[in-house]
């Protein structure tokens, strides 16, 4: 399938390029909080630790009791809408009430409405104050996010010295997030030298630690053979791990390889079902490109890719979200 004709078309998805890692790369699931091992009941015996099964109730009366990992817990719940009759607003009640007790991962989230304008005013000033209070506390998160705030000037002014600095701290502390954020500093050249071999090796780390974004920068690099040997083998096996997490720019990606014939023989059917299955979760960059395939496609192949591209979003709307929450 395919012809000469279908690397031309689709060389422009080659623009869509590298991207920083947005606020709380590493958040949790939303399997993670299904009814198997979401806010699982509480031992009040020991807290903070999680008993079995989950118990939405206690819960809700733990927090209700001033337990700060508990109103944090139920603030997860609230904002990802798990709950009965629970909202984002609900979350930034439990946020702030954890949070005013000095609990850190609470700080941090309520950092993150604020950043996002969800359940209250966008307040960048806001955001700064509670990640700075949990910086100080060392935790590697705010530090992240903090460097995020700097990186890009929001709220305060854009100093890339002092996001390296936050960067580097959490990044020392596993955190990929960070880790995304030097590669993408390194490769660009902002605060420090050019050097795309130093982004590769930022990048690599936080992909073997299963961080999406990580991975498809890494694949990216590959494919352009940047700081790295040319591979397109590498780059569509790192498109793929990424893409099976969810990230919509490796799915556009590597159908880019599947039509144009880089990740192996041309296969346009596969090439429309990612492709598709970016654009069914609201990533349009690869839109332009899916009449040109479906031109080329018999109707039961058109079929077939599009029921391929339906799974591949169900297993999208469980995979590792832009932005999740500490618990």
């Amino acid at each position: 399938m395919g012809g000469k004709g279908t690397v031309s078309i689709f060389a422009a998805i080659l623009g869509l390029g590298l991207a920083p890692a947005t606020f709380g790369q590493q958040l949790l699931s939303r399997d993670s909080l299904s009814n198997s091992t979401c806010l699982q009941s509480i031992n009040t015996s020991v807290p903070g630790q999680l008993g079995k099964g989950c118990d939405h109730q206690a819960v809700q009366e733990l927090a209700r009791s001033g337990q700060a990992f508990t109103e944090n817990q139920l603030g997860v719940e609230s904002a990802l809408v798990l709950g009965p009759k629970r909202t984002i607003r609900d979350a930034r009640k439990w946020f702030e009430k954890a949070a005013r007790q000095g609990y850190a991962p609470a700080e941090v989230n309520l950092a993150v409405l604020y950043i996002n304008g969800w359940g209250v005013e966008r307040n960048y000033g806001a955001a700064f104050y509670w990640l700075k209070t949990a910086a100080d506390q060392g935790n590697a998160r705010a530090h992240t996010n903090l460097g995020i705030l700097y990186m890009n000037g929001w709220g305060v002014r854009k100093d890339y010295e002092e996001a390296l600095s936050h960067f580097r701290f959490a990044a020392e502390r596993g955190e990929t997030g960070a880790m995304v954020n030097l590669g993408f500093l390194s490769d660009a050249g902002f605060g420090l030298p050019q050097g795309k071999a130093a982004a590769v090796n930022w990048y690599r780390l936080a992909a073997e630690q299963g961080d999406a974004l990580a991975q498809n920068n890494l694949a990216d690099m590959y494919l352009r053979g940047e700081g790295v040997a040319q591979n397109d083998t590498l780059a569509r096996e790192w498109f793929e791990k990424a893409a099976e997490q969810g990230n919509t720019g490796a799915q556009i990606k590597l159908g880019y390889m599947w039509a144009s014939g880089r990740a192996g023989n041309p296969d346009l059917e596969t090439a429309y079902a990612w492709i598709l299955a970016a654009s069914l979760v609201g990533d349009a960059r690869g839109d332009g490109y899916l009449p040109s395939l479906e031109k080329q496609l018999d109707a039961e192949q058109l079929t077939r890719a599009k029921e391929k591209a339906k799974t591949l979003r169900a297993k999208s709307q469980h995979a590792i979200p832009e932005l999740a929450f500490l618990r």
